[in-house]
């Protein structure tokens, strides 16, 4: 039996800088792992088939909170649909048992799907002895989701193209950060609908570059004075929520900066210490929403 952890990811910036001729963004981001994970067992079998773990889903800090939607354990699942991928591209109609533990909360923007789905690419390659290169896997992930290739390439990297450019970045500090989800889940492709509504002259783009050097340098003010992410405002708008919490983390004492990651709908306050996010993670008990402590992480596949 294998058993990986599938980490989730964060964007310290966002930007989108134009579309393709066939409608898909072209993007601008630095991404990074953090410690909070999925879990995926896989075991050879004669069927393909996923089962859940149960359980809440459990912060690093102890707390724990339910996911924000409910999560399909069927053909849906982009485990699955991982699988049945690397069957059609390899032509191996092999089986495994594959059993999913969620910690990453949905409609999040911190890419829980597609982080399994890496999982399952990487745990299934190995499994099955398929002997597929890492680029054939980035390949294969493309085709379930712009963030899959990153997933399989995880720590710190800056992201363009449509997500299949990567750029890694060596040796990541370690920044501890408090989440927060404080509503409802959010459809990325609505978000970015409502982002190509936006007049040009009203997006806030992020200083990639300097956020890089910031973030390479530990200076954790620099980065988040580079910080934007261009979708926050669309998402803000639908949710109102998501606005509050920024202001309400940026108030804890040792917060350097909070922003939105992805499309929504987690938010993320920067902190210089774990001390630091674990006492703003105890202002949030009274609050609904998952909520946790965790920190960024330089890989995002680990095999336990």
């Amino acid at each position: 039996m294998l058993c990986l952890e599938a980490r989730a990811k964060i964007n310290w910036t966002l930007d989108i800088t134009g579309r393709r001729e066939d409608g898909y963004h072209l993007m601008d981001m630095l991404m990074q792992s953090v410690s909070l994970h999925d879990t995926l067992w896989l075991e050879e079998d004669e069927l393909l088939s996923l089962h859940s773990a149960g359980g809440n889903v459990v912060s690093e800090a102890g707390s724990r909170r339910e996911s924000a939607a409910p999560v399909p354990f069927d053909e849906k699942n982009l485990v699955i649909k991982a699988a049945r991928a690397l069957q059609k591209y390899t032509g191996k109609a092999y089986g495994a048992k594959i059993t999913l533990q969620k910690g990453i909360p949905s409609g999040a923007g911190m890419g829980g799907g597609s982080a399994d789905a890496a999982a399952a690419l990487v745990g299934l390659n190995s499994l099955w002895q398929l002997g597929l290169t890492l680029d054939e896997l980035k390949k294969i992930g493309l085709t379930l989701g712009a963030d899959v290739p990153f997933m399989l390439t995880g720590g710190l990297a800056r992201v363009s193209g449509i997500g299949e450019i990567i750029r890694p970045i060596d040796n990541p500090p370690e920044i501890w950060l408090t989440l927060w989800q404080p509503c409802d889940g959010l459809s990325t492709g609505e978000i970015f609908f409502g982002f190509d509504s936006t007049p040009p002259g009203k997006v806030l783009h992020p200083r990639n570059s300097q956020a890089e050097q910031a973030l390479c340098q530990r200076d954790l003010s620099r980065l988040c004075a580079a910080m934007e992410n261009v979708l926050q405002p669309v998402s803000v708008e639908k949710r109102p929520e998501i606005a509050r919490s920024i202001q309400q983390l940026k108030a804890n004492p040792g917060c350097h900066g909070a922003m939105m990651t992805g499309s929504g709908s987690v938010v993320y306050g920067v902190f210089d210490t774990q001390a630091d996010a674990v006492a703003a993670l105890d202002t949030l008990r009274a609050e609904k929403g998952f909520t946790a402590v965790t920190h960024s992480a330089a890989q995002g596949i680990l095999q336990v």
